[in-house]
């Protein structure tokens, strides 16, 4: 019989690191652009990258990704129910 092999999303190697953004780095990121959050690619609220966040509707949330040529990259998304 066949075992079952759990993976835990969050801790996989190629899944980047997704962290919420606080009220005042929001404020920052959007004067910064000048766009609002509807602006933003979205995420769903229950992506399993986000199971370890306690994430709400209108989060944003900021993925690094590394990158060969440019090194760390900072992406952004607004959490959305659906």
């Amino acid at each position: 019989m066949a075992k079952k092999t759990t993976i835990i999303i969050k801790e996989h190697n190629l899944v980047p690191q997704h962290t919420i953004v606080s009220e005042k780095e929001k404020e920052k990121l959007l004067e910064k652009y000048n766009i609002s959050p509807s602006n933003l690619p979205r995420i769903l609220k229950d992506d399993s990258a986000l199971s370890n966040l306690k994430v709400k509707d209108g989060d944003i949330i900021k993925i690094e990704r590394d990158s060969p040529t440019a090194g760390k990259v900072e992406f952004y998304r607004l959490v959305v129910n659906d």
